[in-house]
Formats: structure tokens, C-alpha cells, sequence
């Protein structure tokens, strides 16, 4: 298992070879087994949904190309999803983008980021009055659930 050190630094797609998934994380749902769930998500990286509003075409074109993935430029926000007539929030997460895609394939416009331990504290944070569940792989096939507060105290 090779586990990156978490930093304050930004998770560069490049610096994993283009690869938009955590093994360890991947190992550690297959095993159920939450304290490797925990470990991997303080030491590498997690697949986090990107919100993407669509495109109306009276504005400017982008200057950019397409999303690379990275932790999200300030303007990205995390796509949580919501039951019908309530303010709260599940946080779906992900070992790997193609985890993401079984989720939702038809869905023309995915796109995913790469969170380390400080970007996902930062969020949990930020976000934890609307939060009430938080899953990993929903679709499949090694499927766990965390409670929010429990999941911050894991990331320390």
C-alpha cells in the first residue's frame, strides 16, 4: 500500500499519474473495515463529486479545458445529493472515479476532485449543521456509511 502524506498542499492528478482513485481506500471497503477506511482517508485521497451547473450559452466561453480533477479551484463546489422536503444532505464519496460512474452513468456531465484529509475536514466542517450521512462507494460493490461527526474524529 502506498500512502501519500497528507499536506496543506493541493493533491496534484499529475503526481498519480492521471489516476483518479485510492487503492488503500478500495482495499479497506472491500475489507469492511472502518479503522482502514479511516487510515486511508488521513493518508491519500478521496473521489468527491464536483457540482456542475449548467452551461448557459450567453456567457463567455471558458478559458480553461476540461475539469483535470484536481482539489477544486475556489469556485468548485462539492455535489452532495438530498431527500425530497428536507434541508439535509448526504455526502457521497468515492475510491475511484469509476465508482462514481456506476453511480450515476448517464449522467453526461460528470466530473470528480481528489480530497485529501485537510480538504474533506475543511468541508465536513463548513458543512456539518446540513450533513447527516456520509457514504462511500453507494453503487457498489463494498458499500459503507459514516456518521459525520464520527468521520471528522477519524480524519483527527
Amino acid at each position: 500500500m502506498n500512502a501519500a502524506t497528507p499536506s496543506s498542499d493541493p493533491v496534484d492528478p499529475a503526481d498519480r499519474n492521471g489516476t483518479f482513485r485510492s487503492e488503500s481506500l478500495e482495499h479497506a471497503l472491500a475489507a469492511q473495515d472502518a479503522a482502514a477506511v479511516a487510515f486511508a482517508l488521513r493518508h491519500d485521497v478521496v473521489v468527491v463529486p464536483k457540482l456542475v451547473l449548467p452551461i448557459d450559452p450567453t456567457d463567455a466561453p471558458s478559458t480553461g479545458g476540461p475539469d483535470d480533477g484536481a482539489l477544486p479551484d475556489e469556485g468548485d463546489q462539492v455535489r452532495v445529493f438530498g431527500r425530497e422536503n428536507t434541508d439535509k444532505r448526504i455526502l457521497l464519496l468515492f475510491s475511484s472515479d469509476e465508482t462514481y460512474a456506476a453511480m450515476v452513468p448517464d449522467d453526461p456531465n460528470r466530473q470528480v476532485m481528489l480530497y485529501d484529509a485537510l480538504s474533506l475536514r475543511a468541508f465536513l466542517e463548513a458543512h456539518l449543521d446540513v450533513i447527516e450521512q456520509v457514504f462511500f462507494d453507494i453503487a457498489g460493490p463494498h458499500t459503507m456509511a459514516a456518521n459525520p461527526d464520527d468521520l471528522l474524529k477519524a480524519l483527527g
